[in-house]
C-alpha cells in the first residue's frame, strides 16, 4: 500500500530560473542537484530539508525527447501556509502574479504563478 507522497515531478523550461524562483521567492531549499553526466539533470527542492514531500525540477525539453508520450503538463498543487494574507502580500511585493483570496468550503485560498506562468494554489492551514 502507498503510505505517502514522496516526490512530485515538475517539468520546466529553465531549471536554473526555476530553482531561483522557488528558493529566492518562496523560501524553498535545494535538497539535491544531480546530473547523470549525459545531460540529464534533476533538482530536488522542498519547503524545508525535513519535508516528507519534495518537488523534482526536470528539463521539459529533454524529458519530452526521451519519452514523447509523457504528459508534461503542470500538476495541480496545493500548498499550505499558516498565514495566507502575509504570504500573498510577500509574493505580490516580489512581482509574482497572485490571485484574489477566495473562501472555499475547505478553507481560504489564493493562487500564484511561477516565472513560466504555471499556477499553484495556497491554502491557510494551521495544523
Amino acid at each position: 500500500m502507498i503510505n505517502k507522497v514522496g516526490q512530485i515531478m515538475l517539468y520546466v523550461d529553465d531549471q536554473d530560473k526555476a530553482v531561483k524562483f522557488w528558493t529566492e521567492k518562496l523560501g524553498f531549499c535545494v535538497i539535491s542537484d544531480e546530473n547523470n553526466g549525459q545531460g540529464m539533470r534533476w533538482i530536488e527542492i522542498a519547503p524545508a530539508k525535513e519535508s516528507e514531500t519534495s518537488i523534482i525540477l526536470h528539463n521539459k525539453e529533454l524529458v519530452a525527447k526521451m519519452d514523447p508520450e509523457l504528459n508534461l503538463g503542470t500538476p495541480s498543487l496545493m500548498f499550505f501556509t499558516k498565514n495566507l494574507e502575509e504570504l500573498r502580500n510577500k509574493l505580490s511585493s516580489e512581482d509574482i502574479t497572485v490571485g484574489e483570496i477566495v473562501n472555499m468550503p475547505s478553507g481560504t485560498v489564493f493562487n500564484f504563478a511561477d516565472h513560466e506562468n504555471n499556477y499553484f494554489a495556497v491554502m491557510e492551514k494551521n495544523d
